[in-house]
């Protein structure tokens, strides 16, 4: 309580009786922190032990072919040389191994972890270390990179100190939080803030949303709960806005009701099957508003509905969708993030206005493959060799999402590890990977065989980007 309201309050009280109400009070508004301090350590005490450090080792490598050109952008060979290598007198020497660090947390007793996607990504080997330093290796139960989470499995002795999720819905901005993790590698470390803004749109994908928080966020950090003041985790810290590589107030974390979704489907079957509508939207902007007859610059506009898709023949170009299954759509970010949460095959009430007159449909949600998290073949643990990409099964649906006709065979590129092999060779995600060498990748196991069987390296790879195709020279030793 400031001292501007208590003087005010106390204003109209005579002689020692005002004088002896202000102290009273502020006493009490001193008292006040002391047990707010305890009540935040008690919370601490209790949620530390569930708290780990993330370490993800990768092996050490030889430099890439396609980094072997780097910084001869003005050599007259500079471009043949970053696609195919330089002479053998002018190789850079081997590597030695990367270790990235982050935090997670135990979410079942059984050592089930959620950490971020980006802090494992590319990873040989992950080790978790418990709050009190007992080491186990991971597994890699699944990962997301479309929402940045990832779960991991260890197998302790007996039961591990586990947290609860609690509802990122229900907490209201300027809510206290806190969160724990292992900033610059000082673990069991601690920062307080407030819920600075909810559903942040930080451009970190279509079906993320964030927690913004002032609570202080560092490189570490990443993969961590964020809790609020009931011990229960709603959010997992995954990244921060820094001009300066530090803090700066600016924190964002993955909402714990979408890290409930995610977990529940890798848990299932190691990948994530997303909902599917097959519309192309955009945002309802005031002038558009104004020109449908809307009240007000709310919903998502379908500018175009995609043939034989779930919302064929349900949809019309010019519908604005203002409710999925309930939940109120108040802008174009929102639908990805409803749609892409609902289990396929659901029969989902959508509320769109048509021709200034609002009106319901029911449409069964598909499945879109461009947006399934599938591992294989990003290493093949038998052979050692490494591409660093995620790859899925060319569909229809990826067809038409990147634009390449019927006669291409191939598996589409759908995430990449920045450290990786392919990334530096300059494949990137919606590219289609034609063949590996001679043989054929017409599947995920066909390009997991293609890279345990070639024999040259780097390898020569066949990309169609958009239409086109491209051979690129991919380090895969």
């Amino acid at each position: 309580m400031s001292i501007r309201k208590t003087t005010r309050f106390t204003a109209g009280l005579p002689g020692w009786a005002g004088a002896s109400a202000l102290s009273a009070l502020l006493l009490a508004s001193t008292a006040l922190p002391g047990a707010a301090d305890e009540a935040l350590a008690d919370l601490v005490e209790e949620v530390g032990p569930s708290v780990v450090t993330i370490l993800a080792t990768q092996e050490a490598t030889t430099e890439p072919a396609s980094m072997k050109g780097r910084g001869m952008e003005n050599h007259p060979f500079g471009e043949f040389f970053r696609q195919f290598g330089m002479p053998e007198g002018m190789k850079p020497g081997p590597q030695g191994p990367k270790q990235g660090l982050g935090s997670g947390f135990i979410l079942e007793e059984d050592g089930l972890i959620v950490t971020n996607h980006h802090v494992i990504d590319g990873a040989d080997t992950v080790t978790v270390r418990l709050a009190d330093d007992r080491e186990f290796e991971a597994t890699i139960v699944g990962a997301d990179p479309l929402t940045d989470l990832a779960v991991l499995q260890i197998e302790a002795d007996g039961p591990l100190p586990a947290v609860d999720l609690g509802d990122s819905d229900v907490i209201r901005v300027g809510e206290d939080v806190v969160a724990v993790g292992n900033p610059f590698g000082l673990s069991s470390t601690v920062t307080t803030g407030i819920v600075s803004a909810k559903g942040r749109n930080i451009s970190e994908g279509p079906y993320a949303d964030f927690l913004q928080t002032d609570a202080a966020i560092n490189k570490g950090n990443s993969g961590g709960p964020l809790f609020n003041m009931d011990g229960e985790v709603v959010g997992v810290n995954s990244a921060i806005y820094s001009p300066t590589g530090g803090s700066v107030g600016l924190g964002f974390a993955v909402t714990s009701n979408i890290v409930d979704t995610i977990v529940a489907d890798l848990v299932d079957d190691g990948r994530v099957d997303r909902g599917w509508l097959g519309v192309s939207i955009q945002n309802v902007s005031p002038d558009i508003a104004a020109a449908i007859g809307l009240d007000g610059a709310k919903g998502a506009l379908v500018s175009d509905v995609v043939t034989d898709s779930p919302a064929d023949g349900a949809l019309k170009s010019g519908d604005v969708i203002v409710s999925f299954d309930g939940k109120p759509v108040k802008s174009s970010a929102d639908l990805p993030r409803l749609v892409g949460a609902t289990k396929t095959g659901t029969d989902s009430k959508i509320e769109v206005i048509r021709n200034g007159e609002p009106e319901q449909v029911t449409i069964t949600i598909g499945t879109h493959q461009l947006a399934q998290a599938q591992v294989e073949p990003q290493i093949d643990e038998t052979s050692g060799k490494q591409m660093g990409v995620t790859v899925a099964p060319l569909t229809d649906t990826a067809r038409a999402e990147i634009g390449v006709s019927k006669d291409v065979s191939g598996v589409v590129v759908t995430s990449l590890n920045q450290d990786g092999a392919a990334a530096k060779a300059g494949l990137r995600v919606g590219d289609v990977i034609v063949k590996l060498g001679s043989q054929e990748t017409e599947t995920p196991k066909e390009l997991k065989a293609a890279l345990k069987n070639e024999k040259t390296d780097p390898a020569l790879v066949l990309v169609n980007r958009g239409g086109n195709q491209l051979f690129v020279a991919v380090e895969i030793a």
